[in-house]
C-alpha cells in the first residue's frame, strides 16, 4: 500500500492550463515585433512570422481553453485558479489575435500596418495586463498573505 504525501498531493492539484498559458502570451508578444520590424523593413518575410505567430497562438491558447475547464471541475486547483478578471481577459485576448490574424491575412503593407500593428499592440498590453492580475493572486498565495 502506497501512501501519498501532502507534497505529493499538492503536485496534483498543479493546473493543467498553467501549462498551455504561456505559450500565446509569448506568440503574440512576438507578433508585436515582427510587425514592428515589418513596419520599419518592409520585408513580406516578418509579415508571414507574424502570421505564423498569431495562429501558433491561437492554437496554444484554445488548447488552453478546455484545460482551464477541467481545472474548473478539479477541487484541489480551487486555491490555484486564476481570478475571473483574469479569465475574461484571457478570453477578449484570445478574440483580439483571432481578429488581427483575419487582417494578417492580407497581402502586402495593408494587412499589418496600421491595423494589424494596432490591434498586436493592444493584445500585448492586455496580456501584460492579464499577467498583472494573475500574479498578485500567485504572489499573494506565496506569500499567504
Amino acid at each position: 500500500m502506497v501512501m501519498s504525501s501532502p507534497i505529493d498531493r499538492d503536485a496534483a492539484a498543479y493546473p493543467i492550463q498553467s501549462l498551455f498559458v504561456p505559450f500565446p502570451f509569448v506568440c503574440f508578444t512576438l507578433a508585436l515585433a515582427t510587425d514592428m520590424a515589418f513596419w520599419q523593413t518592409g520585408n513580406l518575410m516578418w509579415q508571414n512570422f507574424s502570421a505564423w505567430l498569431l495562429f501558433a497562438g491561437l492554437m496554444m491558447g484554445s488548447l488552453a481553453i478546455p484545460a482551464g475547464l477541467m481545472d474548473l471541475m478539479r477541487p484541489r486547483t480551487r486555491p490555484l485558479r486564476p481570478p475571473l478578471l483574469s479569465a475574461l481577459l484571457y478570453l477578449v485576448i484570445l478574440g483580439l489575435a483571432f481578429a488581427n490574424n483575419l487582417i494578417h491575412a492580407g497581402d502586402g503593407w495593408t494587412a499589418v500596418v496600421p491595423y494589424g500593428l494596432m490591434l498586436s499592440g493592444v493584445t500585448f498590453v492586455l496580456c501584460m495586463v492579464a499577467a498583472t492580475v494573475s500574479a498578485r493572486k500567485y504572489a499573494r498565495l506565496a506569500w499567504r498573505i
